[in-house]
């Protein structure tokens, strides 16, 4: 557990038994009524974990006494103390999510939240790689002059066996590197999340057809394509790397760590991160390079309806996004270029 999650299940610890109840029942609506991933309701119990914390202050002891002043007032002490615009957003749609469950589960006598507004979080531009810099991150990550296990995953990694050749792509190469460049070929092809990308399961890859099966946000599945580079490392990883890293803990894991387990999505942002560290490119993470993967398609022609379902986005609104980075580039290109930009 990470200091922050020790400190949210410290303060709800400290709650009145009533608010402690009601945060747990929660918890277990989001879990089995909304199927909601155990990353979402990480981030609502420990938002209204922080709401009750304000709220006994102001001496209530009960969700019953919650009231808009209440609500109002929490989010005005994140301003005071520097929330950023797009955490005070997700707090307020916490809030008003909390209430209208309470609120249809009798533990609130009205919906106190559904007038609390909140500033509209401003979708910055993302930073994503260009085709040649993705291109020389997935093609380093298997080659000698990459990281070393130890520096990717830290003292787990130090069991892996020594670097025996100069590219993933042979069946004397280092099973951790192996994995390293099927996670990054599989991420960068697919534009899938890091979580869904440890996700997978054997069974989730289809290699006749090039495909794989995804459960992203809200348990929805969908069926995402990849090429044959990305092809080439799965099957390297399938049939060389994983063996040799693969224990009994190991399951059905598409991915596993040094130690055999299922690679976990800290450890892949890690390594990501060390790979475009040792290739020379600017800081990128594995939303990074999801970024990359949806604007590169845009680039190259695709469909914007056809990205949407590629990435799993519920709404167009957030594969949109992506037209904007394209046309950015393009502006860029012509002030460079156009003798009267």
């Amino acid at each position: 557990m990470t200091a922050k999650g020790r400190g949210t299940r410290a303060a709800h610890e400290a709650l009145p038994e009533a608010m402690r109840e009601a945060i747990d029942a929660f918890a277990g609506h989001l879990s089995g009524v909304r199927n909601r991933s155990a990353h979402t309701i990480r981030a609502y119990v420990a938002d209204v974990v922080s709401l009750f914390t304000h709220a006994t202050r102001m001496g209530c002891t009960r969700p019953a006494d919650l009231d808009l002043t209440v609500l109002r007032s929490w989010l005005a002490r994140q301003r005071t103390t520097g929330a950023a615009r797009a955490t005070l957003t997700r707090r307020a749609a916490s809030a008003r999510t909390f209430s209208a469950w309470a609120h249809r589960s009798g533990l609130l006598t009205t919906d106190v939240a559904a007038p609390l507004t909140s500033p509209r979080a401003h979708r910055e531009l993302p930073t994503v790689l260009r085709p040649e810099q993705a291109a020389t991150l997935v093609e380093l990550a298997g080659a000698s002059s990459g990281p070393t296990a130890t520096a990717r995953t830290g003292a787990a990694a130090s069991d892996a066996p020594p670097v025996e050749a100069a590219v993933v792509s042979t069946t004397e190469g280092d099973p951790v590197r192996q994995r390293d460049r099927a996670l990054l070929e599989l991420l960068y092809a697919t534009g899938v999340r890091v979580s869904e990308a440890c996700g997978l399961d054997l069974s989730d890859v289809d290699q006749a057809r090039r495909v794989v099966r995804v459960f992203g946000k809200g348990g929805r599945e969908r069926t995402v394509p990849y090429g044959v580079p990305a092809q080439r490392a799965l099957d390297d990883w399938l049939r060389h790397g994983r063996p040799a890293l693969a224990t009994p803990r190991s399951g059905e894991a598409l991915l596993v760590g040094a130690r055999g387990g299922r690679l976990n999505p800290t450890t892949a942002r890690q390594i990501v991160g060390a790979h475009a560290e040792a290739a020379g490119l600017p800081r990128i993470s594995p939303h990074g390079l999801r970024h990359s993967a949806a604007t590169h398609l845009l680039e190259g022609g695709a469909d914007l309806r056809a990205v949407q379902e590629l990435l799993g986005h519920s709404s167009l609104a957030s594969t949109q996004i992506y037209t904007h980075v394209s046309v950015e580039r393009l502006r860029a290109a012509y002030r460079q270029a156009h003798p009267r930009a």
